[in-house]
């Protein structure tokens, strides 16, 4: 597997190795220890899928002070997934990755536990799988504006995305207090 660093520290990018013939393939999509090699320390307690058709934008989303981590992965088509650093004692405050994740590729992207998370679906249908490092909690789970024009994120749509309800009412990060938002030692 080649582990990739990126820009924003912590955020790995995941590149397994497939072995295929006329038959199909195999690909490893997780083992504790290669994950620990690549310095993730955190113990993964729940997954999850999700399907969605094009257009669909789902994020950006975070938990805080009950932070996730995630291990990202396309199991069906494709999305263009984003991660956006909320740290506000961070270098990196407020910049953000964005990668093509698909199913033939078998790549990942992790987002640590301090980071906002979201994605579009590229293909006509993707299937898209979570691993995360704490269990979904309502009462701390927080959202960001897909575009909030202080991050600029460049979503690859021909124009508006399909959002929730929910989705729709986010603000600017710019608006979130600092003291509501995650410090790096929250989570080193």
């Amino acid at each position: 597997m080649q582990v990739i660093e990126t820009t924003l520290s912590g955020v790995l990018v995941f590149e397994p190795q497939v072995f295929g013939d006329a038959r199909g393939f195999f690909v490893e999509t997780f083992s504790e220890q290669r994950y620990q090699q690549a310095g993730i320390n955190l113990r993964f307690v729940q997954d999850n899928v999700s399907q969605s058709s094009r257009a669909i934008l789902r994020g950006l989303h975070f938990q805080h002070p009950q932070g996730q981590g995630k291990l990202v992965q396309v199991l069906s088509g494709a999305v263009y997934d984003v991660a956006v650093d909320i740290r506000s004692d961070s270098p990196t405050f407020g910049q953000w990755l964005g990668i093509e994740l698909t199913a033939d590729k078998h790549n990942q992207m992790y987002i640590p536990p301090g980071f906002a998370h979201g994605f579009c679906v590229l293909s006509d249908m993707a299937l898209f799988n979570y691993k995360c490092t704490d269990y979904y909690s309502p009462s701390t789970e927080g959202g960001i504006a897909w575009n909030d024009p202080d991050l600029g994120i460049d979503w690859p749509l021909p124009g508006e995305p399909r959002l929730s309800e929910k989705d729709r009412r986010y603000g600017r990060l710019a608006e979130i207090p600092s003291d509501q938002l995650p410090k790096m030692e929250d989570y080193a």
